[in-house]
């Protein structure tokens, strides 16, 4: 086993009644506790929303609620964390959001980079990031659950067999994100993160008045799962301060919990004679062992700088490792009647 044993699961990228969402800040927090989570993080619009709303920061009946902004409105969103104030991006250009942000102590991730919109009902309208020139950025949300959802929504017919079985059916993230994550992170440390983009909206055609993709259905797919050195702490600002510094450092997976709970999945490195590396964690390059263990049985894919390293069935694997990389995991899961669906994406360990 690795070093770190508490685990935490939470779900971000979430929209309230503040900007465009259908729910308020203490209705959501029930949704997250009824899907077992431990901790939220509200990213509603800045141009939206009116305030950071920091007064909602807390527990709310045992699950850590936390404030941070979407930054963007036609292009170039920014997922931004660790806010104190309200921060606006009006008229700033990609990397100045980046550099505003940084300055007001907080950090962010690049959203849904690469989308591509719904074709049925919003004519494909995407809102991408376009300057991949842009640095400083702590990392990448590669898997967007809406996002996902929505770029295969053709016809009517598409909705309904989607949101039917939108469990077996989500997509992984997309292969254009995932060349760039891993372009990226040959350079340095990228953390990738994925978020639920929940809105609650309710989607209306003709006659009809239906919610597609619920708070229920977004808080229980795509989580991180954060491993921390100490228990959660019982002030909520200490308990911020953990969850933010893990985010950072990128010691957590994400996945698609609503397939199968993935907790207790582990992806570790042992030197030999050194220390235990977790995800996140970067070391000059000594000989040692890569473990995976996953908590059900799936296929594990083990990745070095982006391409495919290994492949194994089951639910531990382990490979000794005698050159430098970047080493990542993907598992899939296998489901009657739907094949290997993606279901957990780890950040990567780097040996340089």
């Amino acid at each position: 086993m690795g070093e770190h044993h508490f685990e935490y699961i939470g779900n971000v990228h979430i929209h309230t009644r503040y900007s465009d969402g259908e729910k308020t800040v203490p209705e959501i927090a029930r949704h997250a506790a009824l899907a077992n989570l431990d901790f939220i993080i509200i990213n509603d619009h800045d141009y939206m929303a009116k305030t950071l709303h920091v007064e909602y920061e807390g527990y709310h009946g045992g699950v850590l609620v936390l404030m941070g902004l979407e930054l963007g409105k036609r292009f170039h969103h920014y997922l931004a964390f660790d806010l104190s104030e309200m921060v606006r991006g009006k008229g700033l250009r990609p990397q100045s959001v980046i550099d505003h942000v940084k300055e007001k102590g907080g950090f962010g991730f690049l959203a849904h980079p690469f989308e591509k919109g719904m074709p049925f009902r919003d004519n494909s309208i995407a809102y991408t990031w376009n300057d991949l020139s842009v640095t400083g950025y702590t990392g990448i949300c590669i898997w967007n659950f809406s996002s996902r959802w929505k770029e295969r929504v053709r016809t009517v017919l598409h909705g309904l067999f989607f949101m039917l079985f939108k469990t077996w059916t989500l997509k992984g993230p997309s292969r254009k994100t995932l060349l760039f994550w891993d372009k990226v992170c040959a350079a340095r440390r990228v953390v990738a993160i994925g978020g639920s983009d929940a809105h609650g909206a309710l989607f209306r055609w003709g006659p009809f008045r239906l919610t597609p993709l619920s708070y229920r259905d977004g808080l229980s797919s795509i989580n991180i799962h954060l491993l921390l050195d100490h228990p959660l702490a019982k002030d909520s600002i200490d308990a911020g301060k953990q969850v933010y510094n893990v985010m950072k450092e990128g010691r957590l997976h994400m996945a698609h919990d609503r397939l199968a709970s993935s907790g207790g999945f582990r992806f570790f490195y042992a030197c030999k004679g050194g220390p235990t590396l977790e995800m996140g964690e970067e070391r000059a390059f000594q000989p040692g062992t890569l473990f995976v263990e996953t908590p059900h049985k799936g296929e594990i894919r083990l990745f070095r700088n982006g391409k495919l390293l290994a492949r194994r069935t089951g639910s531990r694997f382990s490979r000794a490792i005698d050159r430098p990389g970047v080493y990542r995991v993907e598992v899939r899961r296998g489901v009657p009647f739907f094949g290997l669906r993606p279901w957990i994406f780890s950040n990567p360990i780097y040996l340089r």
